[in-house]
């Protein structure tokens, strides 16, 4: 239960929130880059919204589990695509927040048939 708190009390930044706050002045935010970075951005806000709710999953005896997994997974999200959208778009330093390594654990080893 303190986990699923903790996760949903932690919520990384919109990242089209995000890109909203950068200049748009800097030379890098009218590049196709840029542009390409805040529609990714823009798309993943409306998924994100559109999603069914895990309201049914809390039912289950794994139910707070999935929806704590789920939420890091969608924070996780979000600051990658902010990070994108700061390295595209901003000529800046890419913030503490946004560094280190935020891919996906076991991804790049994962192989299914």
């Amino acid at each position: 239960m303190s986990a699923l708190a903790a996760t949903m009390a932690g919520c990384a930044t919109s990242p089209v929130d995000y890109g909203a706050s950068l200049s748009q002045q800097d030379q890098k935010w009218a590049t196709p880059q840029c542009q390409h970075a805040r529609t990714a951005a823009s798309d993943y806000a409306v998924r994100e919204k559109t999603h069914p709710g895990w309201e049914f999953a809390a039912l289950g005896p794994y139910g707070l589990g999935i929806i704590a997994a789920t939420k890091e997974h969608e924070q996780k999200q979000r600051k990658l695509l902010a990070r994108d959208v700061h390295l595209q778009c901003s000529s800046l330093p890419l913030p503490k927040e946004l560094q280190g390594d935020l891919s996906p654990a076991g991804a790049s080893h994962t192989q299914y048939p």
